[in-house]
């Protein structure tokens, strides 16, 4: 069965030694072709030849205790929070312990913005400003940077969601190519920092990603002073209900650089991940015309020719199961680390203060006791008829525990509707397949842009 399905890019495991001198002789800075085979066959494994020492953690039980029942002991990694900190500051995504407690009692009323009636009208129109840009492109033979234009697509859905109010398009491909000189150079996850730093060593970062840092957070901070000069609480919106935030318990509100921070993690977690996930959907689609084609009987069949309605998104099962295999094959967070704040046990592994406890989705996701085919595209595994194949716990593209992402319903809500209107539309196709590689920084990003062109649908 497997030699009949499809194996999207991703980087063949060799023996440690053989990975390491590979991305050695090869110059990568790429941690997916570091991983080596036993990544994928083993439920708990050192990962070696770190100063701080790294066990990699894929069982999903064992996964659980560290993301859920022992959360405290386990916060996020250092590496990870010195990543992020120029961005976003000190915020819920990741401050840790009573801190994200506080961030998070504060931040419940604005978390109803993230509801999906609410936000489906700003996904509505963002998807029909983007049908009207890939028409003209369309037209004229253009080609285009496939990932820009998710970036753009998930920036103006974010924007419209969090400030009621379109993205520019000029701005739009400033802030893709601010978070693109943030991904590949901030120094936390350079393979460099992780083989050779101490736990908890400080992190100095280049001038280059400091500077993309300003130009996301200026961006952020724009849109908050347009909202202060309009009144604070003109529009119910994510941004007038973050202003308007008190923690229940001090009475105590955000100032504006934790407004900038706590919004600024909004825009990441809503605009970057999903545009990851979309820019692999869309090229996986390119080379597998067999799907397009089951796509477009489900959309044609549930829908016809009038326009996606909210009900109708979320009834497209075969639409719904194709974005969880991208999701499972490249998930938007390739690894989640965190940290072991005292020496403890981990299953029957002890485990030194310290040391750096790698949950992987990427692994966890492609693990070959946890999945049948697990490095194929196969969206029928999460067909209902097939429950049973699924291991409880083995997939986890947002998260686990009390630090689940919040915006997974919102995410798939929005994948489904772009997923069915646009291939309903369009056909999509790539310009160099064969060049099309994953580079895991902090998301699962291609290494290089993919370059597509799109047609009118045919029939």
């Amino acid at each position: 069965m497997s030699a009949s399905l499809y194996r999207p890019p991703a980087p063949h495991p060799r023996g440690p030694v053989t990975s390491l001198a590979r991305v050695i002789a090869r110059r990568e800075n790429n941690l997916l072709s570091l991983l080596p085979d036993v990544a994928y066959r083993e439920m708990i494994t050192p990962l070696g030849m770190s100063r701080r020492g790294i066990v990699l953690v894929n069982a999903p039980a064992l996964v659980s205790h560290v993301m859920d029942g022992a959360v405290d002991l386990f916060p996020k990694n250092d590496l990870f929070v010195g990543a992020l900190e120029s961005l976003v500051g000190d915020a819920m995504f990741v401050s840790s312990g009573e801190r994200w407690r506080q961030q998070r009692r504060t931040l419940e009323p604005a978390f109803s913005h993230m509801r999906i009636t609410r936000a489906f009208p700003q996904m509505v129109a963002a998807v029909d400003a983007h049908e009207a840009a890939l028409d003209q492109r369309a037209a004229e033979g253009t080609r285009f940077s496939l990932d820009a234009a998710m970036s753009h697509l998930t920036a103006d859905v974010i924007t419209r969601t969090i400030f009621s109010t379109p993205l520019e398009r000029g701005r739009s491909r400033e802030v893709f190519d601010a978070f693109d000189v943030f991904e590949r150079s901030v120094e936390s996850v350079s393979i460099r920092r992780l083989l050779l730093d101490k736990p908890w060593a400080r992190i100095p970062q280049p001038a280059h990603v400091l500077d993309a840092c300003t130009r996301i957070r200026r961006h952020v901070g724009e849109q908050l002073e347009a909202r202060f000069a309009a009144g604070a609480e003109s529009v119910d919106d994510i941004a007038g209900a973050a202003i308007a935030a008190r923690d229940p318990e001090t009475g105590r509100g955000f100032t504006r650089e934790e407004l900038i921070n706590e919004i600024g993690v909004f825009f990441l977690a809503g605009h970057e991940t999903t545009a990851s996930a979309l820019t692999w959907t869309f090229f996986i689609l390119s080379q597998q015309p067999a799907t397009v084609a089951r796509i477009r009987a489900e959309v044609d069949a549930a829908v016809g020719d009038g326009p996606v309605e909210f009900d109708h998104a979320r009834k497209l099962p075969f639409v719904r199961n194709v974005f969880r295999e991208v999701l499972r094959l490249y998930p938007p967070i390739t690894f989640l680390p965190r940290v072991a704040a005292a020496d403890t046990t981990i299953g029957d592994r002890r485990v030194r203060k310290g040391t750096m406890v790698m949950i992987a989705p990427w692994s966890i996701h492609r693990h070959e006791r946890l999945w049948r085919n697990p490095d194929r595209f196969d969206p029928d595994r999460f067909d209902a008829s097939r429950d049973g194949e699924i291991t409880p716990g083995a997939y986890l593209p947002f998260g686990a525990g009390p630090r689940v992402c919040i915006g997974a319903g919102f995410a798939t809500l929005e994948a489904s509707l772009v997923i069915a209107r646009l291939v309903r539309r369009y056909d999509f196709v790539a310009e160099d397949p064969g060049s099309v590689w994953p580079l895991a920084r902090l998301t699962t990003r291609p290494a290089h842009e993919i370059t597509v062109r799109v047609t009118r649908r045919a029939c």
